[in-house]
């Protein structure tokens, strides 16, 4: 091949440049594209990606391109991030304004010099909606009143008083650390038990670890009066776990009242809408489950506070009814006894006489009564001495039969020991057996193999039980 007809690579590089100067030189282009493998160098303000187009109907790539973004166009990817809450970074859908650049060492390149917010936010809201939209569609417990959705959830009456509280946050997360202090260090001494379930709280792609720690929760069995979600600040791509559709339709359903304290500020997550009450920051959950039980108290205070005043207007009027009852029975008992003066002078002076005549005839009576106790003694005396003496002679006749028929059973119970004590049963041909040093009859206790002693009336046999049979009590000739 001849010398003339090779060319370097760098002028190679260079013709291409050209022909692409020439074709796209003050042209600029709005392309709608994924980002990926995003990385920024902060010391030079200087972002760069690539830009990739994927398949409708799959995650396939069909087209793919390196950019970068840097002075006007990175003040522009600022000025979205502070826009919309959505960090400029992997896998985000955007329209970006471009221009065609190549460099004869870098190669094909496009330079973003301008980002459409609305498209983003456009994008989002229209995920939002269809998740919204299936939710109501395909579930029975989640209807929609207007711009309200009404679920099993916020259809929950909280506890008067919240005091038992499941937690899920980040770990060691700052949203978190504000929630408990919060709540651990209110104004009105409220004491709270507070059981955590770290989990991760962003990233949509982290969706089944979150419901596996809400379904952890309700498996547990613990009678919780909340279950709270709490998450600080962020990007608005970090809340995207809190529009996921199972996520959504797990808190709707959960038989426990779900408080979110997720810290945006600018849309309302499906979680929130789901959930029984949707507060802006892991704090205001805390608050509002202090000013909950606040208004429980309060409620008890004013009630307490009713009672004293009824019970005070009770009392004074009954007070006041009492006073006039004691002045009417204190001018009637007045106007009773003037009334009954002479009449009760007459009976205490007929008392008085009737008194005197009474003890007069019971004194008589005591008089003569006295004479007769005095002369009856010796009449008494004698007779009890008679029949003393006749009880005696009755005891001596009694006492003697009665020995002697004593003396007859003793015989009789002595003669029945002497016949069935163990010499006279042992000459009658039985035998005693004992094991281990006791007496028994049990056969329950003896095994064979157990050695045991056969007392007979002059002999004793050592012996070893070889065999064990039961007997039916029929088989001895006596």
């Amino acid at each position: 091949m001849e010398s003339e007809k090779h060319i370097k690579l760098s002028e190679l590089n260079s013709k291409i440049s050209d022909a692409l100067t020439d074709r796209f030189k003050g042209q600029t282009f709005w392309v709608i594209a994924d980002i990926t493998n995003h990385s920024y160098k902060a010391d030079k303000k200087i972002h760069y990606f690539e830009l990739v187009e994927k398949a409708t109907t799959s995650n396939s790539i069909v087209a793919k391109i390196i950019g970068k973004a840097w002075g006007t166009g990175s003040m522009h990817l600022s000025d979205f991030e502070k826009n919309t809450g959505q960090s400029f970074t992997n896998n985000i859908n955007v329209l970006v304004l471009v221009s065609v650049d190549y460099h004869p060492l870098f190669g094909l390149s496009l330079n973003v010099l301008d980002i459409d917010t609305n498209f983003t936010l456009g994008i989002l809201e229209q995920q939002r909606n269809a998740t919204l939209k299936r939710l109501v569609e395909e579930n029975s417990f989640i209807t929609k009143e207007g711009e309200q959705y009404i679920t099993t959830n916020n259809q929950i009456k909280l506890s008067a008083v919240i005091q038992k509280v499941a937690v899920l946050s980040g770990s060691n997360s700052a949203g978190h650390e504000d929630f408990r202090h919060t709540l651990e260090n209110n104004d009105f001494g409220y004491v709270f038990e507070i059981d955590d379930y770290p989990t991760i709280v962003q990233g949509d792609n982290n969706a089944k670890l979150f419901l596996s720690k809400l379904i952890e929760v309700y498996n547990t069995g613990i009678q919780y009066d909340a279950v709270v979600i709490t998450r600080g600040g962020g990007a608005q791509s970090d809340f995207l776990i809190f529009d996921n559709y199972n996520i959504g339709r797990a808190v709707a359903k959960f038989p426990i009242p779900v408080i979110t304290g997720i810290g945006h500020q600018k849309n309302v997550s499906i979680t929130d809408l789901m959930a029984h009450t949707q507060t802006k920051t892991p704090t205001k959950a805390a608050e509002f489950i202090i000013a909950h039980n606040r208004s429980f108290e309060q409620s008890i205070l004013w009630l307490q506070k009713n009672i004293v005043i009824k019970s005070q207007q009770l009392f004074l009027l009954n007070y006041q009814s009492l006073s006039s009852m004691k002045s009417t029975i204190s001018n009637s008992a007045r106007e009773l006894i003037s009334a009954h003066k002479d009449s009760l002078t007459f009976i205490n002076q007929n008392t008085i006489n009737s008194s005197k005549s009474i003890l007069y005839q019971e004194h008589r009576q005591l008089v003569n009564i006295s004479h007769q106790i005095a002369g009856k003694p010796r009449i008494i005396l004698y007779n009890r001495i008679s029949d003393i003496e006749n009880t005696i002679s009755n005891l001596k006749t009694f006492t003697n039969q009665y020995l002697r028929n004593q003396k007859n059973y003793l015989g009789h119970y002595s003669s029945s020991i002497k016949m069935m004590s163990p010499e006279n049963i042992l000459k009658k041909g039985y035998a005693i057996v004992r094991v281990n040093d006791t007496i028994t009859s049990n056969a329950d206790i003896i095994k064979v193999g157990d050695t045991m002693d056969v007392i007979l009336c002059d002999t004793i046999f050592k012996t070893t039980v070889k065999e064990k049979t039961i007997y039916n009590e029929r088989d001895t000739n006596l």
